[in-house]
């Protein structure tokens, strides 16, 4: 598995003088894409330069052993060290989601609970937003319908890392476990006796999609326009500033309605049709795959009700993964770490089983 390494490092050091070129960094998409592939080679080498010097080290130790038995407490603890280097190295290299290099774009809608879900649902982007501020990360808002009281009957944004990121520290590689059917109880403040409810929201996650990763041909749109509805400033319900883009070969239709002119709603638009394309390919992709690639697939299935929120035991519980914490105030205020954690772990020991297999 290591022997990987190998070919690593030639592309390394290409990636190395490429990003040190100045007309690299004249295209801004192709200067983020460089780096993040050079980060994440970086990690790789990092950690095998280690794990290399550790093994020398534990050689040398053991041959100093070998005349001199004080040095014998050395090599237990070089061999640990060296053990613990290896696993990170080995985790390194398991084969990566290729969308995991990627910004998101997230969707949240209401489902079951009428008025109730649409509040959960902006209680939801709330969460999201808080913890991708915690990461550095820039939110922004595609498209949104809000409900009478304040909340969302669906909302679209976009979720970018600011700069390279770490292999799995991406927008995408740690939201993607997020897509599903998110259900709460609590009493809602519709409610005048008192009662806990069980409601329901949805989360679509999917890797945002540059131009040059899938090809849109203008003849396969139909673009339609229409007056913008709910609740908003200038411009909005006054003029036919609103899109709707239907993409006539997959049956995939995008509308947005959150920006002043017809223009700026369909570039948003075209960004979210991207994302869903490339999002369907991978989903053909995946269902020809072997059964270790669908494996890992399915931890992130969005039809699955995934998680559970429960306001009067303030806890929070991952159906998947058997996460259950008693800190839910903390984690809708942003502190998400624990759980996404306990999502890319089980991941992550999934695909590893499947490699030993």
């Amino acid at each position: 598995m290591f022997e990987a390494v190998e070919g690593m490092l030639a592309e390394h050091a290409d990636l190395e003088e490429r990003l040190g070129a100045p007309e690299t960094h004249a295209d801004a998409r192709l200067a983020k894409r460089l780096n993040q592939r050079y980060a994440e080679l970086s990690s790789v080498i990092s950690a095998w330069r280690d794990w290399q010097r550790q093994g020398e080290d534990l050689e040398a130790a053991q041959e100093l052993a070998v005349e001199d038995p004080s040095f014998a407490g050395e090599v237990e603890a070089l061999a640990a060290q060296r053990e613990v280097a290896e696993e990170r190295l080995r985790r390194l290299l398991v084969p990566r989601d290729p969308a995991d290099a990627k910004d998101a774009i997230l969707e949240v809608k209401s489902g079951e609970g009428g008025e109730e879900s649409a509040l959960f649902a902006g209680d939801l982007l709330r969460m999201y937003t808080r913890y991708a501020e915690r990461r550095g990360w820039k939110v922004e808002v595609l498209d949104a319908a809000e409900s009478d009281l304040g909340g969302y009957k669906s909302v679209t944004v976009a979720v970018k890392a600011k700069g390279a990121s770490e292999p799995g520290e991406t927008p995408y590689a740690r939201l993607k476990f997020e897509g599903g059917v998110h259900r709460v109880q609590r009493v809602p403040v519709t409610e005048s006796q008192g009662r806990v409810h069980t409601s329901a929201a949805g989360v679509l996650v999917l890797p945002e999609a540059e131009p040059v990763d899938v090809s849109v041909d203008d003849n396969d749109l139909r673009i339609d326009v229409f007056r913008s509805s709910g609740p908003g400033g200038q411009s909005v319900n006054t003029t036919d500033s609103a899109v709707r883009i239907t993409h006539l070969p997959t049956g995939i239709v995008v509308s947005c309605q959150n920006e002043k002119s017809q223009l700026q709603n369909r570039e948003q638009a075209l960004r979210i049709l991207r994302s869903r394309l490339l999002a369907a390919a991978q989903e053909a992709a995946d269902a020809e795959a072997s059964d270790a690639r669908r494996s890992q697939i399915r931890t992130v299935d969005r039809s699955e009700r995934i998680r559970t929120y429960n306001y009067p035991e303030n806890r929070i519980s991952d159906h998947r993964t058997g996460y259950k914490s008693y800190n839910l105030d903390q984690v809708l205020d942003g502190d998400l770490q624990p759980v996404l954690d306990s999502c890319a772990e089980a991941d992550l020991a999934a695909r590893l089983e499947a490699l030993e297999q």
